[in-house]
């Protein structure tokens, strides 16, 4: 697992020479409908091992939690299935929010 930060992950999200990675949101549905970034997909961590197979393991994945500790805890379960291209988002969508689009509430 790799950690990115936040402005990585933007950078990342407007080089269009760049394929763009799965963001894997793993926060629970009440946090989501508070804050969310655009085109995150929603996999509560408690459902990864029953839903894990929905992910294209030869995909570049970020994980996204609230503050980056229950997305690094998501990225390591995803390699131990053998998932090689695995991101952990550091400080979150906390970070996200306050490092880079302030329109993202804070919670």
């Amino acid at each position: 697992m790799q950690n990115l930060t936040a402005p990585a992950l933007a950078e990342w999200l407007a080089d269009n020479a760049r394929h763009a990675p799965v963001l894997l949101d793993v926060r629970e549905p009440w946090e989501i409908t508070t804050a969310q970034i655009a085109g995150s997909i929603s996999i509560p961590m408690r459902d990864i091992p029953a839903r894990s197979e929905e992910l294209d393991d030869d995909a570049e994945i970020v994980c996204i939690c609230h503050h980056g500790a229950r997305s690094a805890n998501v990225a390591m379960f995803l390699e131990s299935r053998g998932f090689t291209k695995v991101f952990n988002l550091q400080g979150g969508i906390d970070a996200w929010s306050r490092q880079v689009d302030a329109s993202v509430p804070l919670y």
